[in-house]
């Protein structure tokens, strides 16, 4: 299915409960943030397929906030299925969020809105 913008329809896949990606049908490389085309080649062919929600934390930061906002942590997950996405690991303390650490993709829904976040695995 090729879109015009793909960003509506990675958020449309969120909505229904769908983590989707991209993959190349020529180079059978996975493709994240959604695009029109592949970023090393140009080629159009990019499909929908589902990811499995598997990845590691690859990088973490915690983001600390004036009390009494809770702090929280940004993480660079790598998937399994090869593609880098920035998120968040919940259902642990910020500070326990470790480079390395195997999670789970989760969709939650903040203010209406689909947000993919991650949970320890």
């Amino acid at each position: 299915m090729e879109s015009v913008c793909p960003e509506v329809d990675y958020q449309r896949f969120l909505a229904e409960g769908r983590l989707m990606i991209q993959r190349s049908r020529g180079s059978g490389r996975h493709v994240f943030y959604p695009r029109v085309a592949e970023p090393v080649t140009g080629a159009r062919d990019l499909e929908w397929v589902e990811a499995c929600g598997k990845g590691t934390v690859y990088s973490t930061t915690v983001v600390r906030q004036k009390a009494p906002t809770p702090s929280y942590n940004v993480a660079l997950i790598d998937l399994d299925e090869g593609v880098r996405m920035i998120s968040c690991v919940e259902g642990i303390e910020p500070d326990a969020v470790r480079i390395g650490m195997p999670v789970q993709a989760r969709i939650v829904f903040r203010n209406d809105a689909p947000l993919l976040v991650f949970e320890p695995a």
